[in-house]
């Protein structure tokens, strides 16, 4: 079986890290970098994270550190949710890996060569390093078959009541990333919220033998108190969305749309603004925003890629 090549870009949290553990356990799927993004929490919290779970699963995937800031807006972290490393206060041994050199955005173009356009690219943090390729590389919009999001959402926001988080912590970068052409698969909280994980799942999951369950529950129920606050009926596992579209896309469902991110506005900066319910349809289309999934379904792939560890 041919697999799929694809490139991982996140800021990894806790959510990041479940869809890292699910990607790794996907049979179809071929990691071949990873890249590192503040948004979360910073780059120097990010890139080890990143290396340390790869270690933690004995992944030798090479691991690159990205951008450490947005484009142009203010830093903004999510520590208040994901801790201040990032990983909900679980601790993963250190990578003895050793560093790669080359920027993420290099290393990305140069693999969409090698791969004459069939990298597809889950990107799962701020767009940053994503929209540096591209500005530096035109070409690589050319490369990259499919870009799989975690971001944005038509309804409603939860970093401010328009903005998701990872659009809003740089706007600009996710701006080129919309407009440049490239088919893209928008995992928003429309039906990221949906992706949810109870407390007693977390726990039947968590509660199996070995070093994978171990970090799973440690940095899953850390968190958990912050849905419930939000009134959330659990853990949203977000950044899972986009892994498992792209195995399993029998178990979502959305609608093709056009897409622009506004960045201007001060109430509305970071919103992903959508023409999927007006009459009136913008010119460029290339956008598949997912709405809905089979939770049911979703869990159990969550389940089952953590359990086969």
């Amino acid at each position: 079986m041919n697999k799929i090549p694809v490139w991982f870009d996140t800021d990894i949290g806790v959510d990041d890290a479940v869809a890292f553990l699910v990607l790794h356990r996907q049979p179809e799927l071929e990691v071949v970098g990873i890249s590192a993004v503040s948004g979360n929490v910073g780059l120097e919290h990010t890139y080890p994270n990143a290396r340390n779970i790869c270690h933690l699963v004995g992944a030798r995937y090479p691991v690159y550190k990205g951008a450490d800031r947005p484009l142009y807006a203010e830093v903004e972290h999510a520590s208040y949710v994901h801790g201040e490393e990032g990983l909900g206060g679980a601790r993963l041994e250190s990578s003895p890996a050793p560093h790669e050199s080359e920027a993420a955005w290099d290393a990305l173009y140069r693999t969409a060569v090698e791969y004459g356009g069939e990298l597809q690219v889950l990107a799962v943090g701020p767009l940053t390093n994503i929209a540096i390729a591209l500005a530096k590389y035109p070409a690589l919009k050319t490369l990259i078959k499919r870009l799989l999001i975690m971001g944005g959402g038509a309804a409603r926001g939860n970093t401010t009541p328009a903005a998701e988080f990872n659009i809003y912590a740089d706007p600009e970068a996710a701006q080129l990333v919309f407009k440049s052409g490239i088919p893209i698969v928008m995992c928003g909280l429309d039906v990221t919220l949906q992706g949810y994980l109870t407390a007693e799942e977390i726990e039947e999951i968590g509660g199996h033998e070995g070093a994978v369950c171990r970090f799973f529950r440690d940095a899953t129920v850390s968190v958990l108190p912050f849905y419930h606050k939000a009134n959330q009926p659990g853990l949203c596992v977000h950044d899972v969305c986009p892994v498992l579209y792209m195995t399993h896309p029998e178990i979502f469902g959305g609608q093709p749309c056009g897409v622009y991110v506004e960045t201007q506005g001060k109430i509305t900066c970071g919103k992903t603004v959508t023409d999927l319910w007006s009459d009136k349809k913008f010119p460029d289309r290339h956008v598949f925003a997912v709405l809905e999934m089979d939770r049911e379904a979703f869990v159990r792939e969550i389940r089952k890629a953590i359990l086969s560890y």
